[in-house]
């Protein structure tokens, strides 16, 4: 895991050792952030000593009233540092008001100038000045950062993220009494989640009442895993993925053939589609939960099964991915029937277009091998399906039609799903789903995996 946010500085002489002990529990990297004017140096010389740490540098708003042209060239001097990610913490902090609010606005403004002139990240600190920050940050151009330990409600954590920045989420999640927090941990999506624990301010339960250290990330990744129904290791994937890509550091992962969720292994056999759709995830992003999903070429056989290991080690293996399987029919058979031969259960998610793909019926040729099938329905008729998925083929909604009546025949359990764009009417399309005697399930716009 990263701690995307602490502050190493304030644990002196106990440094080493927690250093030490974040590593022992699984934390792979630090960012520790500056505030004031003398810990400026000490974060660098801290990122110095330890190459699993990084630094940021800048002036918190509580020392905004200390910030000049001076602090403001030593900032520059120090951002040109290797180990120097970022301009930060800065901000506007309206709750204690130790700065000025003029001078807090004014050192915020121009170390966003900075920022974006060097192309440096911001970490960014707001409390009980949300309006403020918002906008500042429209005003200075600044897309690439992070509200860190947000303190917001769900309506603010939209609007910062509709300005390109994450949302770090810290200790105060495992409150019992954070009902806010934990809705927005709960909905901000994948590519905009950071995990922090402002040590030494902030520690979760069950540490409460602590100092709190990195080690303790642990159990604010625990209660997002809770939260957001995946598991720690994606959490960790999912954010160490965010904190590469914000920061740039680290190797960011290749495209991957098999890449696990949860306790489901997912097979990406092609990035090919004969829809358009748009709201498909892969427009916008190359990620899902972490797993890079664009593929430099499309796997073979053998080279899934040997990613796939032993099949009784999931719940189930997916047929998905960032394409359409079933445009590689031939693959699809070889390797669900080694699948089933070895003890696993497979599914398909496709856009039930199989059939006309290959100009046939093609699920007689996969009876036995599909405990279940996915079917994206994602419109109530025609019109409205071929203007929001672009088929390569006009009468393709007829086809996904087609094909749902005979996966009812050829395999145990048909879903078909929608996702819910302002255009589909999701009643009828459960009617739909129910006159055909399938299953439903509402995707949400954006939330994939």
């Amino acid at each position: 895991m990263i701690d995307s946010h602490c502050h190493l500085e304030m644990f002196k002489e106990e440094l080493s050792d927690v250093v030490r002990r974040a590593y022992d529990s699984g934390v792979s990297t630090i960012v520790t952030v500056a505030s004031d004017v003398e810990s400026l140096d000490e974060v660098v010389k801290i990122a110095e000593q330890y190459p699993m740490v990084y630094a940021t540098v800048g002036i918190h708003p509580h020392d905004a009233k200390d910030f000049n042209d001076k602090v403001l060239k030593k900032i520059f001097e120090l951002s040109r540092h290797p180990k120097v990610i970022a301009i930060g913490e800065i901000g506007l902090d309206y709750h204690y008001d130790n700065s000025p609010r003029e001078a807090q606005k004014s050192a915020f403004v121009r170390q966003l100038e900075l920022a974006r002139d060097l192309g440096l990240p911001v970490v960014v600190h707001s409390r009980e000045a949300f309006d403020d920050t918002i906008k500042i940050l429209k005003e200075s151009g600044v897309s690439r950062g992070v509200l860190h330990c947000f303190s917001g409600n769900l309506s603010q954590a939209k609007k910062a993220i509709e300005l390109g920045f994450l949302i770090s989420i810290s200790g105060v999640v495992t409150f019992k009494n954070a009902k806010k927090i934990k809705e927005v941990a709960q909905f901000v999506p994948d590519d905009y989640l950071l995990i922090e624990t402002d040590a030494p301010y902030l520690a979760p339960e069950p540490m409460r009442g602590k100092g709190n250290e990195p080690a303790f990330l642990i159990y604010t990744a625990r209660e997002l895993a809770e939260l957001r129904g995946v598991t720690v290791e994606d959490i960790d994937r999912i954010t160490t993925v965010n904190t590469y890509k914000l920061f740039q550091i680290g190797n960011l992962p290749k495209g991957e053939i098999a890449y696990k969720i949860r306790d489901t292994l997912y097979l990406n056999v092609t990035n090919r589609c004969t829809n358009v759709c748009r709201f498909c995830v892969r427009f916008h992003t190359d990620y899902v939960k972490g797993h890079n999903l664009r593929l430099e070429r499309e796997p073979s056989s053998a080279e899934l099964i040997e990613a796939i290991g032993d099949p009784k080690n999931y719940k189930e293996i997916v047929f998905c991915g960032y394409g359409e399987p079933f445009l590689r029919l031939d693959l699809i058979k070889e390797v669900a029937k080694w699948i089933k031969e070895h003890g696993g259960r497979v599914r398909i998610n496709t856009n039930g277009q199989g059939n006309l793909i290959h100009d046939r019926k093609i699920l007689p040729e996969l009876a036995g091998l599909i405990d279940s099938i996915s079917i994206s329905l994602n419109a109530q008729d025609k019109e409205t399906y071929n203007r929001i998925c672009n088929p390569a083929n006009p009468d393709a909604y007829e086809a996904v039609i087609e094909f749902i009546k005979d996966a009812k025949e050829f395999v145990p359990k048909v879903q078909v799903t929608v996702v819910d764009v302002r255009e589909v009417d999701l009643k009828k399309c459960e009617e739909l789903a129910n006159s055909l005697g399938v299953s439903f399930k509402i995707r949400h716009l954006d939330q994939v995996g």
